[in-house]
């Protein structure tokens, strides 16, 4: 692990997809994310992955949106905030990159493929990928290399030959994608041998298989990711109070496997984040 001793979490508290109806805690307005990102903060997460909503709580790639939510976590906490470009399925190329052109914010995932989604899916060609790698590294914005299938990862080699993506690379593996491929043990190594040397990777396993993703990441030297938009339950059957609680778990795990929670300066300095 190149942060040696160390694990960094990440809360991705809203998401797209998941609604109220699902988990009543759900953070939709710009004030409830900004306070869960004061929570996640306390509870151990160093980086918070945002997606916003609008007034009648659907997803949005609204730049005010975005701005409103980023001043109002800034004025809350130092969590490291990413910004979704993978938006919501039907969004378009040009609506998902918008936020990264006129906000450039620290971080910002960047979606290295298409993939089903359920029974929708969502477009990323090679040129598309090309696009938002450039627009990327213009405004000095930290890529989270998402990638859902095997493929991915491959295709995210493109971009770093071609000096799109600068080091330290940093991915997410998004796993048990319903259509995408499932969380296990062999295929998240699978994913592991094809990163490129000196690459770090953050674990997402959505739905039941958030908690074996969780340990898989500890025992393969990978970072965390919890939060409501990759599963809204603790246990079987049991709604998570907060997004925080599902931190606190995965602090709490990291600490007995001999591990450091990173901070949010430890990811700026690590990451080389323009802070």
């Amino acid at each position: 692990m190149a942060m040696d001793g160390s694990i960094v979490i990440t809360c991705a508290c809203t998401g797209a997809e998941t609604t109220k109806e699902q988990n009543p805690a759900l953070p939709i307005t710009p004030d409830e994310v900004a306070r869960t990102a004061e929570e996640c903060r306390a509870a151990g997460a160093a980086i918070l992955h945002v997606h916003v909503r609008d007034e009648a709580g659907k997803p949005t790639q609204s730049v005010a949106r975005f701005r409103e939510a980023i001043e109002a976590v800034r004025r809350k906490t130092d969590i490291v905030v990413e910004i979704t470009t993978g938006g919501a399925v039907g969004d378009t190329a040009e609506e998902r990159l918008r936020p990264v052109k006129e906000l450039e914010p620290e971080m910002a995932s960047l979606d290295c493929g298409t993939v089903n989604f359920g029974n929708e899916y969502i477009v990323n060609t090679l040129p598309t990928m090309r696009e938002f790698a450039a627009e990327f590294r213009a405004r000095k914005v930290r890529a989270t290399l998402e990638c859902f299938d095997l493929g991915h990862v491959y295709a995210s080699h493109y971009l770093i030959r071609e000096n799109l993506i600068e080091a330290p690379f940093h991915y997410g593996f998004v796993m048990n994608v319903p259509g995408a491929v499932p969380y296990d043990t062999a295929n998240l190594n699978a994913f592991i041998r094809a990163l490129p040397a000196g690459a770090d990777f953050t674990v997402m396993g959505i739905g039941r298989s958030s908690l074996p993703a969780q340990y898989g990441a500890i025992a393969n030297g990978g970072w965390i990711r919890v939060g409501f938009e990759d599963n809204v339950f603790y246990s079987k059957g049991v709604l998570a109070k907060s997004n925080a609680e599902l931190v606190e778990r995965a602090a709490r795990l990291s600490r007995e496997a001999g591990l450091k929670i990173a901070t949010p300066g430890d990811v700026r300095k690590y990451l080389k984040l323009k802070g």
